[in-house]
């Protein structure tokens, strides 16, 4: 396998909450997911501009359970809200992602088998950026790895694990190159 140049990486911080995301509802996953690209986006392309050739790699062993949740509930009352539908699909806020920076390469999301310990993205996540350089249709994978509370038990760490879910979550954002 190739290796993989880090160009940037943005951890969302303890604590604080991320802002809203218009059009996400009921859960703070799809912002946490957005501040965090944000953070990495802008700390090595500085604002939105030009479209570039980058794709998007979102891993999740929880995802967006309150959303998840969300559904269930508005379902036992057999009325849905529609935005619930559409951000449970968890490329959507990739999506939204993209469409700010204009950025045109592959997305994707996965659920590796154990969470990553916050400030870390699951190694396997990283070889399939290394795929996604290797079949040249990217020039850069931005690697988000998110887990709301519900995952924060399985992190490698406890104390950072115990901090994670006493603020709802933690996302880590590494912008990659080959």
């Amino acid at each position: 396998m190739s290796r993989l140049r880090t160009l940037a990486t943005a951890s969302w911080p303890p604590g604080e909450p991320p802002p809203p995301l218009p059009g996400f509802a009921a859960s703070a996953f799809n912002p946490l997911v957005a501040a965090v690209a944000e953070r990495c986006l802008a700390a090595h392309h500085g604002e939105p501009g030009e479209p570039r050739r980058t794709g998007l790699l979102l891993a999740s062993a929880g995802g967006d359970r309150a959303t998840a949740l969300a559904i269930d509930t508005g379902a036992e009352r057999h009325r849905m809200p529609p935005l619930l539908f559409f951000q449970s699909n968890p490329n959507a806020v990739l999506g939204h992602i993209a469409a700010r920076w204009g950025l045109t390469g592959p997305v994707v999301a996965i659920s590796p088998a154990a969470a990553a310990a916050p400030g870390e993205v699951p190694p396997d996540a990283l070889e399939l950026a290394a795929l996604l350089l290797a079949d040249g249709d990217a020039d850069q994978v931005l690697v988000i790895a998110a887990e709301q509370a519900e995952q924060a038990e399985q992190a490698e760490d406890a104390n950072e694990a115990e901090q994670a879910a006493a603020e709802g979550g933690f996302a880590t954002a590494v912008l990659v190159t080959a």
